[in-house]
């Protein structure tokens, strides 16, 4: 089955590492992003425009939050929840704290953001928000 750009619908999509593997990003299906070639290395792209890698991020992160909605894990139910193999749920739970519950959630959507929060604010610079607060 051919892959779709998720914005165009054109066929033949590349794989947009959402977090990208320089960033601490993993081979797994819910960092990737489904893009045509224009949507994805283009002007609008987010290897070419800061706002639209930002947004795509954010949309990563609220959608683990969403998806991760208990404080803790086992490396089986993440294996589930994140329709991963044994290895790569170790692999992002390596070097944690395991818990009689499990491993926390908040550590783990951390990992799998490439070790990063991401906020609305980081898509607008300093002098963009004194100029709203102002106005």
């Amino acid at each position: 089955m051919l892959s779709r750009c998720e914005i165009c619908g054109k066929e033949h999509a590349e794989v947009h590492h959402i977090v990208h593997k320089c960033e601490g990003g993993m081979d797994i299906e819910i960092n990737y992003k489904y893009l045509c070639a224009k949507h994805h290395r283009g002007k609008y792209g987010p290897h070419k425009n800061e706002n639209v890698d930002l947004k795509y991020k954010l949309e990563l992160q609220e959608k683990l939050e969403n998806l991760l909605e208990k404080e803790y894990y086992t490396i089986s139910e993440l294996q589930i929840k994140l329709s991963i193999n044994k290895n790569k749920a170790k692999k992002i739970v390596k070097g944690f704290k395991r818990y009689k519950e499990g491993y926390k959630t908040k550590e783990i959507i951390y990992r799998l953001m490439g070790n990063n929060n991401y906020s609305l604010y980081e898509m607008f610079n300093c002098d963009e928000y004194v100029a709203l607060n102002l106005a």
